[in-house]
């Protein structure tokens, strides 16, 4: 009995092999490596800076971004799912003509499809489209919904002071058949839910299949956020927010919108 006992000791004691540092740094560097790559090139996080997207996205929803079913097929990756752009889909893009700004809109109209808009109502194909989701002039009696004959009666020409860009001006007609918008090859017609407030494709023109990013999949954290706060870049008006997300973490996260589904 007493000669075991060595020799189960001797075994424990190979077990409990300490890890040297440079093992722990390699351990790390693979964990963060393969975070990286994750949150880079398969997923992405985003906040919404703005109410364009109200009622399906509020601003300061956070939500994950699916980067590979919209993203073109790779050959070195066949076993990865991709399909293309659906009437309906939420997409994150970078905005036509400033590489550097992400929007969240969601596509109306597909390559060859005939788009206008009568009343705020959207007509694909000839066909008013039922869409709950969407906000319409004169809602619930809200005078700030008043009826604009340019962004309700799309496409027209746009008037002075509307905030579309030079370009789209230049370019609209051209896209313009029968009072209907034709979607041209290789593009995007792309609306925000809450049609009276939000810039779009009715402002800056159609979206590039190849500016398309991904679509959001579900709104991991919401935090009340004032509507002006996209307005505050200074340094100190983000350490400022910063310092009030950590005292109000609590009492002003959106706790019923975390992992809502984006449809």
């Amino acid at each position: 009995m007493d000669t075991m006992e060595p020799a189960a000791k001797d075994v424990n004691t190979e077990v409990e092999r300490i890890e040297t540092p440079l093992e722990s740094l390699a351990s790390i560097c693979s964990v963060l490596a393969i975070g990286l790559f994750v949150m880079t090139f398969i997923f992405q996080n985003f906040e919404i800076p703005s109410a364009s997207m109200v009622k399906t996205l509020l601003i300061g929803d956070h939500v994950l971004v699916d980067r590979i079913a919209l993203a073109p097929p790779t050959k070195w990756a066949p076993f990865t799912f991709y399909r293309d752009v659906r009437r309906g889909d939420v997409i994150v893009f970078l905005k036509p003509g400033e590489p550097d700004l992400f929007l969240v809109k969601r596509a109306i109209g597909l390559p060859g499809d005939r788009i206008h808009l009568r009343n705020g109502i959207v007509y694909l194909n000839g066909v008013a489209q039922d869409e709950p989701q969407a906000g319409k002039p004169m809602a619930d009696g809200n005078l700030q919904h008043e009826y604009n004959p340019y962004r309700d009666d799309f496409p027209s020409i746009p008037p002075e002071g509307m905030d579309v860009t030079a370009s789209w001006q230049y370019e609209l007609p051209s896209h313009i058949e029968n009072g209907d918008l034709v979607v041209p090859p290789g593009r995007i017609f792309a609306m925000g839910d809450n049609r009276t407030e939000s810039l779009d494709s009715r402002y800056w023109g159609f979206v590039p299949r190849e500016n398309i990013v991904g679509r959001p999949m579900f709104v991991y954290w919401s935090f009340e956020t004032p509507a002006d706060q996209i307005n505050k870049q200074s340094i100190g008006e983000r350490i400022a927010f910063m310092g009030h997300i950590l005292i109000h973490i609590f009492d002003q996260t959106r706790w019923s919108r975390t992992l809502h589904v984006i449809r």
